[in-house]
């Protein structure tokens, strides 16, 4: 594959970030790029997800693809140890498999001999686990039982029924693990709100998605560096915790972000939680209104909300979205029509509007 003028590489509409910044997430096996490409080494005719524990290649020896089809087309085969060609963006069979098993049965605790009957092994479900979404497989099955029970209880079930069908065997145990994880005790429980979060991968890279019960409260690429504090201002605002665990409107976004990169669907219909101050929900209001496969200026955004002369403030309100792509800060441009300033990456950006463009006249 050819790179451009600029070092970025692409195929369609599938364009790639820059081969440095490439190179640079290889070597430093960065997983938020695992599924944005792979790497084909020329002198060993393999390619490898850019996350391989294998040897590092010299930048020279390399090549970048946006898909594993396309390195096969190109007379590479497939890393034994890292295993490309798992579906991109999806996680491993073995992994659904447990995820499956988690929401048939969320009060069960499955142990390191439960997963050997499943054939995975137990210390690559740990590993895989803490590098994808941050916690080890037990953990996630801790804060999933654990919102469980917060259900439970808000309900009106008693602690020590909860407590027991959760997979604690005493009250106690059950006590000092919610209190731990929600920062009070399960008498309290039905002031307390619990917040859902899912993984949601696409063509620009994973993301995470959060939720309450009225509507999404976060939809961010997991490499956008502000993402933590938004996840801790979430906290803070809303005084709850953030657990795995299903939610209507994680599964309708997951839909519909599945419909737009496809190029079906230009307008979101899951309900949003627009949570900030009257100045960033006027901006964020105004972003929601620009159509798709068009861009308004910093200018023209702060003229239309009455604040002629504020696009420095309104760029700040840009970069404080905690909507990706759903309310859509990727089209605001320059007053020149140049890109600036998106916290997904300039690459993203470019994407995003091309990829808006060229399906403008499709039918949402």
């Amino acid at each position: 594959m050819v790179a451009d003028a600029e070092g970025r590489y692409g195929l369609g509409m599938m364009m790639l970030p820059p081969v440095d910044e490439m190179y640079e997430a290889l070597l430093a096996r960065d997983r938020t790029y695992d599924g944005l490409f792979v790497v084909a080494v020329k002198t060993t005719s393999i390619f490898c997800r850019p996350t391989c524990p294998a040897r590092k290649p010299k930048q020279a020896n390399v090549e970048f693809f946006s898909t594993a089809r396309d390195a096969l087309h190109a007379g590479y085969r497939a890393c034994k140890r890292c295993q490309p060609m798992d579906d991109a963006g999806a996680p491993p069979r073995w992994v659904q498999s447990l995820f499956d098993a988690i929401e048939q049965d969320p009060q069960s605790r499955r142990t390191d001999a439960d997963l050997r009957t499943m054939d995975i092994d137990p210390a690559r479900a740990r590993r895989f686990f803490k590098q994808r979404y941050g916690m080890t497989f037990q953990a996630y099955q801790r804060a999933r039982r654990m919102g469980q029970a917060l259900s439970e209880l808000r309900t009106g079930a008693p602690v020590t029924q909860t407590s027991l069908r959760n997979g604690y065997e005493s009250e106690s145990g059950f006590r000092e693990a919610f209190t731990r994880l929600f920062g009070d005790t399960p008498m309290q429980s039905s002031a307390l709100h619990c917040m859902q979060a899912r993984w949601i991968d696409t063509p620009l890279g994973a993301m995470l998605a959060i939720a309450n019960s009225n509507g999404v409260c976060l939809l961010e690429f997991v490499d956008r560096r502000m993402i933590e504090r938004q996840i801790a201002i979430l906290r803070r605002r809303f005084k709850c915790t953030i657990v795995p665990g299903p939610n209507a409107h994680l599964e309708s976004i997951k839909a519909e972000m599945d419909s737009y990169f496809a190029g079906s669907l230009q307008l979101f219909q899951t309900p949003l939680v627009l949570d900030g101050t009257p100045f960033q929900q006027n901006v964020w209001e105004r972003l929601l209104q620009i159509p798709h496969g068009e861009t308004l200026s910093y200018s023209q955004l702060a003229d239309d909300i009455g604040r002629a002369g504020a696009q420095r403030a309104v760029g700040r309100a840009n970069g404080d979205n905690r909507l990706g792509i759903v309310v859509p800060c990727h089209r605001v441009v320059r007053s020149d029509g140049t890109l600036c300033g998106y916290g997904g990456g300039m690459w993203r950006k470019k994407w995003l509007l091309e990829h808006e463009t060229s399906h403008a006249a499709a039918v949402s």
